[in-house]
């Protein structure tokens, strides 16, 4: 199966994948499609790195008052339910004894039923305060949930390219995508691979009809965001890093040092 041609279905399966709801066969196939082609690895790592930033994200949060005191109200109206069905048994019983002994027994089943009927009433007024605090309480919830939503949203990266940079034995050394709501490309080591202090990988892109244009030279931590307009690296269907003096070396003149890593660059056609 070529996943390239169905972009699609290849991010919801990197989706599953990374989640851990994608199981059995499925996954196995998933997994070998990923040890071939750098498109499908590249599609998983980025959902790695989407799911266990959104985990992040989420604190730590304390039940709100409100929640305990709708438990009491709840267990409130529970025992006053319980109260009233006992009082009717009375009563029920109270006619019975009535029937034997004369109106004295009549009498004591009025006031049970009245009681019952009092109890009934708490009951349903405990309801009905239930019910405005869990209305009131979950449009405050719901606001504040949309609120904190739209502000994940708005810092998670919109992915629209994507690259996986190998080594000459197809091992992954370097992750690339490009955020188009931040216009920066953002570089993720996963090889064990570390320039001297004198040396500095830079990043080239290669263009069809020209020279390598050079998009930056990275430092040495594991996760480095360079600035880049889309424009840059717009149907650029390949990306290089190569070794260079500290510092890089002029976008003119070239690549002077070895290209250690060179992949596909994908556009997310989503």
């Amino acid at each position: 199966m070529n996943l390239s041609k169905t972009p699609e279905l290849l991010d919801r399966l990197a989706a599953a994948y990374a989640l851990g709801t994608l199981r059995g066969g499925a996954r196995r196939r998933f997994e070998t499609l990923a040890r071939e082609h750098a498109g499908v690895r590249a599609a998983a790592l980025v959902w790695q790195s989407r799911w266990s930033g959104l985990t992040e994200l989420q604190a730590e949060q304390a039940p709100p008052p409100e929640v305990w005191l709708r438990i009491h109200n709840l267990v409130q109206a529970e025992k006053a339910r319980e109260a009233m069905r006992a009082a009717r048994q009375g009563a029920v019983q109270a006619q019975a004894d009535g029937r034997d002994s004369g109106g004295g027994g009549w009498l004591r089943s009025v006031l049970l039923w009245r009681g019952a009927a009092a109890l009934g009433a708490l009951a349903t007024v405990a309801a009905v305060v239930v019910g405005l605090q869990t209305h009131q309480h979950l449009r405050t919830e719901s606001g504040a949930q949309i609120a904190q939503l739209r502000q994940q949203l708005a810092a998670t990266p919109q992915v629209r390219y994507v690259a996986v940079l190998a080594d000459a034995k197809a091992d992954p050394s370097m992750l690339v995508t490009f955020d188009a709501q931040k216009n920066a490309l953002v570089l993720q080591r996963v090889g064990g691979f570390q320039e001297g202090s004198d040396q500095s990988l830079q990043l080239w892109a290669l263009p069809p009809g020209g020279g390598p244009r050079s998009l930056g030279v990275l430092g040495q931590q594991a996760l480095l965001t360079l600035s880049t307009p889309e424009s840059a690296v717009k149907n650029v269907p390949t990306l290089a890093i190569s070794l260079e003096p500290r510092g890089g070396v002029p976008s003119e003149t070239g690549p002077t040092g070895p290209v250690l890593f060179k992949g596909a660059l994908i556009e997310r056609m989503l």
